[in-house]
């Protein structure tokens, strides 16, 4: 026999208790004896019974196995782009020590979570790179992910729509995986001077590739670094302010059945990002059967419970009349 929950300390603690109940109870029944007379073989009758049904509830606690049963194990997979935003406004530090740094740090964690789907990099500011092709190797992802900063992008604005293109061409002319095992993550402050954006997001959502848009940043913004200053406003000849533009996102996720997440000192969504990601249905890539014990708890569990009814339905009298 197998036991799923094998806690020795919880089930001695239980007994403990148990004991001491039943020994004040008795110890109350002694007393009335010594006023009037107490049916005995009763009381041991009653203790017998409590005794039993405690005990079938300790095992069906510790959740005994008994025999083996065979169990499908399937392996899903999907295929991910990590669409990353480095134009100079992630350098922006509303959110310390900066949108870009966190968000390195923050994917780092959030990748190691799947393992069995195949990742991929596309960089973007005004022009898109495909910064890593899509593989299983974490070790790959994580090294391009600390490489990551502002410098390795042209950086003339932001044009949110030429990962997503990129992305897209990528999936077609990839035939090895279905299109509903296929997601995009956009992380970005939401500005935007591209165009074109809703032809792609209508190809995105006929071809089943769901966007998931990450905003980081803050509503009310922050200057832009840049070497010992900060970046000028050219309309306004001013420090440049750079805020979080949820719209385009929020538009994005919605139009493609994505979900929209934020990152900010007060809302840290990449918790619920991954759980929207993990639920997304993957392709099965490979399934095998194992040997599993059976937990048979429930057996013990109801014949506790039966005799716990019969106690208390069937009660005997214990007190002479």
């Amino acid at each position: 026999m197998i036991w799923a929950y094998p806690d020795t300390d919880l089930i001695l603690t239980l007994t403990a208790v148990f004991v001491l109940l039943y020994a004040a109870y008795l110890y109350r029944f002694w007393t009335i004896n010594q006023k009037i007379v107490v049916k005995k073989r009763s009381l041991v009758w009653k203790m017998i019974l409590r005794s039993l049904y405690f005990c079938l509830f300790l095992i069906a606690l510790a959740g005994p196995s008994i025999g083996n049963a065979m169990k499908e194990i399937k392996q899903e997979g999907k295929d991910i782009f990590l669409a990353i935003d480095l134009s100079r406004s992630m350098n922006a530090e509303d959110i310390q020590p900066s949108r870009l740094q966190r968000i390195k740090f923050e994917l780092k964690n959030l990748v190691r979570n799947f393992s069995s789907d195949r990742l991929g990099i596309i960089i973007f500011s005004s022009e898109a790179f495909i910064q890593c092709p899509l593989t299983f190797d974490q070790n790959v992802i994580q090294l391009h992910l600390d490489g990551l900063n502002t410098g390795l992008v042209p950086n003339s604005g932001t044009d949110i729509e030429a990962p997503l293109n990129m992305a897209y061409n990528k999936f077609l002319s990839d035939e090895s995986q279905e299109p509903k095992s296929k997601a995009i993550i956009l992380i970005s402050d939401g500005e935007d001077f591209g165009e074109e954006l809703d032809g792609t997001l209508e190809k995105l959502r006929e071809s089943g590739i769901r966007v998931y848009t990450m905003g980081v940043g803050t509503t009310s913004g922050t200057t832009i670094p840049r070497g010992s200053g900060v970046v000028i406003d050219q309309q306004t000849n001013r420090p440049a302010i750079s805020r979080l533009s949820s719209d385009n996102l929020r538009k994005i996720a919605n139009q493609t059945d994505g979900d929209y997440f934020e990152l900010s000192d007060d809302l840290q969504e990449i918790p619920q990002l991954i759980d929207a990601i993990a639920n997304l249905e993957g392709t099965v890539m490979a399934s095998r059967t194992v040997e599993a014990s059976s937990n048979k708890y429930f057996y013990f569990l109801l014949a506790g419970l039966v005799l716990a009814v019969l106690d208390s339905l069937l009660p005997v009298r214990t007190l002479s009349l």
